[in-house]
């Protein structure tokens, strides 16, 4: 089987992200955003998705977390692009639902090659500790962008926003894992009608 890795570099003037990965993992995690609650979020990415996830990230969070949120989801949409290639083999479609106590999330992706993105959090506050619950979907955006990919997010009830947010990267991760999976009984097929997944 090809190893289904990538490791991919974005500099700019606000931010510095360096991010590998390996898709066929077993969710071993290295994470060093600069922001602790990011790392907590893309610690689920990686468990609950199977994605050995290496991310390295210096920013200008003494201004605020935004850029850093976003470059992260940015680098990482683009190293999953990078390491799925032309899509071959690939199931595309994913979902998830996970609960945390009250609060119920439900996530679906498809690897349609054509970005969008719902997201419908009704988070019960604004920040969780020091983030700001708002860059979640900076982030999100920043992924479905650069990966290529439609992502439905929706939290069903909740009343605590910890646990909001918790099952959103749960969900993500989990529908992440279903949607790369390799098709045993399609291996060397594209998933589309089209022949292509590439937009």
């Amino acid at each position: 089987m090809t190893h289904r890795t990538a490791e991919v570099t974005r500099n700019t003037s606000e931010t510095q992200v360096r991010i590998a990965l390996n898709l066929d993992g077993m969710g071993v995690a290295k994470l060093n955003s600069g922001v602790p609650f990011l790392d907590h979020m893309l610690d689920q990415i990686a468990r609950h998705g199977l994605i050995d996830l290496d991310v390295v990230a210096t920013g200008d969070t003494h201004i605020d977390d935004h850029h850093t949120v976003e470059d992260v989801g940015i680098t990482l949409g683009q190293a999953i692009a990078q390491a799925i290639g032309d899509k071959r083999g690939l199931t595309r479609y994913g979902h998830a639902y996970v609960p945390l106590d009250e609060a119920l999330s439900r996530v679906v992706i498809d690897f349609s090659g054509r970005p969008g993105l719902e997201f419908h959090v009704p988070f019960t506050r604004a920040r969780v500790g020091n983030f700001d619950l708002d860059l979640s979907i900076e982030f999100f955006r920043g992924f479905v962008n650069h990966a290529g990919v439609s992502l439905h997010i929706d939290n069903l009830r909740g009343l605590n926003a910890h646990h909001q947010i918790e099952t959103v990267f749960k969900a993500f991760g989990r529908a992440l894992r279903m949607a790369l999976a390799i098709d045993p009984r399609a291996p060397e097929a594209i998933a589309s009608t089209k022949g292509s997944l590439v937009g």
